[in-house]
């Protein structure tokens, strides 16, 4: 039997398993019933392997156990080990968020979080930075600063990172903007973006750039995340940001920014001229 690792490997991701496991596991589709031995030949897996991995496969409801002698293994039908994969990883997610819940008030979190307050005095502020790859990471690392802003937030962006940010960030804009977080974003005003601009308009205020083709945040003046990669150029997978926490260097790119905030145009006025 032939498979294509591409295959495999997609296999691998969609239901959570490993190599030798979606390896018998098409080798006994293909079969219908057979047994170990008989897999362990055909995936190419070695027979040593072969009854811990069918008897993982059953425990996770991919396989049944035949009853008699020799022992043989039925595949259950792809359609039903979807809605049992389904099941099973709901559960799963459900008793690790229960976990996770139980967590918060707990002494562990109040040691760890003494843990952090206590030992961040020791840190060197060289280390009090990163690097982030995979926009969806980016995303996450950029809610986590922007919610705990106190002051300040400004965003200078692309269009399409721009509508990205309002489906992302517009709850987070919402709080800081109940706290009196000001909240600035520049970004070329285009028709794609109108509606992400309506959105926010009042929550933020947002200007619109011309020639400048730049993407970062600055929070508090304190914490700059930037990204290196034009988002145009670059697959989300690949997009990668530095995250730093220097005060020098962030006001110093914020002073920057608001020299050429003034003299951006306000992002209703250009709404107006391209309708």
């Amino acid at each position: 039997m032939i498979v294509k690792d591409e295959f495999l490997s997609k296999l691998r991701r969609f239901f959570c398993l490993n190599l030798y496991e979606v390896k018998i596991w098409t080798a006994l589709l293909s079969r219908g019933v057979s047994t170990a031995g008989e897999l362990s030949d055909i995936a190419n897996v070695p027979r040593s392997r072969s009854y811990d991995v069918l008897d993982s496969l059953e425990k996770k409801g991919f396989v049944v156990n035949k009853l008699g002698k020799p022992i043989k293994y039925i595949a259950i039908p792809p359609k039903e080990v979807v809605e049992r994969v389904k099941k099973n990883l709901k559960v799963d997610a459900d008793t690790k968020i229960k976990r996770l819940n139980d967590l918060k008030g707990s002494e562990i979190l109040n040691e760890l979080n003494l843990l952090h307050t206590q030992g961040i005095e020791l840190v060197e502020p060289t280390d009090l930075s990163g690097s982030l790859k995979g926009r969806h990471n980016l995303y996450d690392h950029l809610e986590l600063t922007i919610k705990n802003a106190e002051e300040s937030v400004t965003l200078m962006t692309t269009s399409e990172g721009l509508m990205r940010k309002v489906d992302a960030l517009k709850g987070i804009f919402e709080k800081l903007k109940k706290r009196g977080v000001k909240i600035k974003i520049a970004a070329p005003v285009t028709k794609e973006c109108t509606d992400a601009i309506k959105e926010i308009g009042n929550l933020a205020e947002i200007k619109n750039t011309k020639n400048i083709n730049a993407r970062f945040c600055i929070v508090d003046g304190k914490e700059l995340t930037f990204m290196i990669l034009n988002d145009a150029e670059v697959h989300p997978t690949y997009d990668i940001g530095i995250w730093v926490n220097t005060p020098f260097f962030a006001q110093a790119l914020e002073g920057m920014f608001n020299l050429a905030w003034k003299d951006m145009t306000p992002a209703e006025k250009v709404l107006k001229t391209t309708k």
